[in-house]
């Protein structure tokens, strides 16, 4: 009998991490109702024209569809509701990138002040070294342009 080794195509990816970061004048909780929600992402990101999720919870699935025909499809790692953070993982994408982990956290700043996280580590999917920096500065951009959103909807 021959032996098999598991194998997997969804690995934590390496790399620098791509930080968005905003200061908001709302409450952390207020924050976190809106950036917390896996199945929510289209509330500040335009791009999307809507998510269709399978399941709940930890484990469950989201599918990004977006309006210029792109599509994500992402796993919930983890959720804590009460720390306000929560992680994903790619498992299938249209756009130009390989693995991918990210992890969205929200934190109380004080009186109706909160500061709220979004990393990102990702590869590209095809290319080498040389197009890392492009391929960062487009993932920064995207969270960039998301989270500058979720600040303004609280100006």
């Amino acid at each position: 009998m021959q032996h098999c080794e598991p194998d997997t195509l969804i690995q934590n990816p390496v790399g620098e991490p791509v930080v968005a970061s905003i200061s908001v004048n709302a409450d952390a909780r207020s924050v976190w109702n809106i950036v917390g929600n896996f199945a929510g992402f289209p509330v500040f990101i335009p791009a999307l024209s809507h998510i269709e999720m399978t399941g709940t919870g930890v484990r469950s699935v989201r599918k990004k569809l977006f309006k210029d025909g792109n599509v994500v499809i992402e796993q919930l790692n983890t959720h804590d509701d009460q720390r306000m953070v929560m992680t994903w993982s790619l498992i299938y994408t249209s756009l130009n990138i390989g693995n991918l982990w990210a992890r969205m956290e929200v934190q109380e700043q004080g009186p109706g002040q909160s500061a709220a996280t979004w990393t990102i580590i990702g590869e590209p999917y095809t290319g080498g070294p040389q197009d890392q920096p492009a391929f960062q500065a487009f993932l920064q951009g995207f969270a960039d342009g998301a989270m500058n959103n979720v600040k303004q909807m609280f100006a």
